[in-house]
């Protein structure tokens, strides 16, 4: 069985990389291990697919139809982190990936990595300044505007009271036809 395991933290949680680049995500295990499991969710194709694994030694064993010069592991300088380094990008690399170890005959997933490869990076917004204004400007927060007016406004207040009084009046005739039907019964009983 699979589950996600705070013991395998993944840094960074997405990353959005250009066609033709190359990426890396870092596995932080903090558990003792026989080595490290990459998998990879598609989306898209709906597979969860088996990468490569990496044992202490660095001897690496690949999936199926998966790309050495594609993919490699790296042991990172605290010897309980591994990198997974991902080149040549394509679309088709986009997917959700997870470093995992093996424990007691479960595999320990990572906290996971969204890669999104594009074609064309969206470009940083500009942030622009507004003009400095010579003459001061008044500023009223909302809980101060809210303050002066009360703390609810007419739109609110008009459909509550209105509620209130339909429920008042659903009450009096209750009341009433509660006390017609006590008088009848009164009635009824004196009459035999």
């Amino acid at each position: 069985g699979f589950c996600t395991n705070l013991l395998l933290p993944q840094t960074p949680e997405h990353i959005l990389a250009q066609t033709n680049n190359k990426t890396e995500i870092l596995c932080e295990l903090k558990k003792e291990h026989a080595g490290v499991y990459w998998y990879r969710w598609s989306q898209e194709r709906q597979t969860f697919e088996f990468l490569v694994f990496s044992n202490t030694m660095g001897k690496a064993v690949y999936g199926a139809n998966i790309s050495q010069d594609k993919f490699s592991v790296h042991r990172a300088s605290p010897h309980t982190s591994y990198s997974l380094h991902i080149s040549h990008l394509r679309a088709s690399d986009s997917g959700t990936y997870y470093c995992s170890v093996s424990q007691s005959f479960q595999l320990l997933l990572g906290s996971g990595t969204r890669l999104s490869v594009v074609d064309i990076l969206p470009l940083p917004l500009k942030t622009t300044q507004a003009p400095v204004s010579k003459k001061p400007v008044q500023h009223i927060t909302t809980s101060k505007a809210a303050s002066k007016k009360g703390p609810c406004s007419a739109l609110i207040w008009i459909p509550l009271a209105a509620g209130v009084l339909v429920l008042l009046l659903s009450l009096v005739l209750i009341a009433h036809r509660l006390h017609r039907l006590r008088r009848r019964l009164w009635l009824r009983i004196h009459r035999q």
